[in-house]
C-alpha cells in the first residue's frame, strides 16, 4: 500500500511538473513574440486554458517571471557552458564573449527579459546569483595569470567585477545598436580585457 501511495505520488508530480514546464514553453512564446509587456491573459490564451490555471502552478505574475528568469539564466549558463573547454586563459575570455554575444544576437527577448529581470526584486538575487558564480568563475581564472605575472592575486576578484561588467554593458549596448559585427566587437572585448586599451590603439591605426 505504502508503495502504491509513493508512485501515485510520484507519477502526480512528473505531471504537474511537466504541465508547469508546457506552460513555461507558452509564456515563452509570449515573451518572444510580444515582448516584455505580456499579460496574463495571452499567456493563458497561448496556452489554452484559464487564468486559475496559471495562477495555481506560479501563484501570480511574479511567480510567472521568476520561473522565466530560472529558466533563461538555465539556457544562458548552458550557451557559456563550451567557453571553458578553451585550453588557455586568453582563448577562455575570447570564448566566453563570443558565447554570451551569441545569446545575445540570437535570443535578444529572452536577454531582454533578463536585463528587466535584474532590476525586479522578486528576480534581482537570482540574476545577482549568476553574475557572482560568472564573476567567482572569472576570479579562479585570473589569480594564476596574475601570480604568474608578479602581481597581487588578491586584484583577482575585482578585476573579474570588470570582466563581468564591460562584457554585460557591451552586450546591452551591442543589443540595440549592432554598431560592429559580432566577431569584431569579441575581438575588441577580448583585446581590450587582456592587453589593455594602447595595444587597442595601436591595432587600430595598423588598420
Amino acid at each position: 500500500m505504502a508503495t502504491a501511495i509513493v508512485i501515485r505520488d510520484t507519477e502526480r508530480r512528473r505531471r504537474r511538473e511537466r504541465r508547469r514546464a508546457e506552460l513555461l514553453d507558452a509564456a515563452d512564446r509570449v515573451v518572444r513574440s510580444s515582448g516584455l509587456g505580456f499579460s496574463m491573459d495571452e499567456i493563458a490564451s497561448e496556452a489554452g486554458i484559464t487564468k486559475p490555471v496559471l495562477y495555481r502552478h506560479f501563484g501570480d505574475k511574479d511567480g510567472l517571471h521568476e520561473a522565466l528568469t530560472e529558466r533563461y539564466i538555465g539556457d544562458l549558463k548552458l550557451a557559456l557552458r563550451p567557453a571553458t573547454l578553451a585550453n588557455d586563459p586568453r582563448s577562455r575570455l575570447s570564448a566566453t564573449i563570443d558565447a554570451y554575444l551569441s545569446y545575445v544576437e540570437r535570443e535578444p527577448d529572452r536577454y531582454r527579459f533578463l536585463l528587466v529581470a535584474a532590476e525586479l526584486p522578486r528576480t534581482a538575487a537570482l540574476v545577482a546569483e549568476f553574475r557572482r558564480e560568472h564573476i567567482g568563475g572569472c576570479a579562479f581564472t585570473s589569480v594564476g595569470k596574475l601570480e604568474r605575472a608578479g602581481l597581487d592575486p588578491r586584484f583577482a576578484e575585482p578585476w573579474a567585477h570588470c570582466v563581468s561588467g564591460m562584457i554585460r554593458a557591451a552586450g546591452a549596448s551591442w543589443l540595440e545598436n549592432r554598431s560592429l559585427p559580432r566577431q569584431r566587437l569579441v575581438e575588441y572585448l577580448t583585446t581590450v580585457l587582456w592587453d589593455g586599451f594602447g595595444v587597442l590603439s595601436t591595432k587600430s591605426h595598423e588598420h
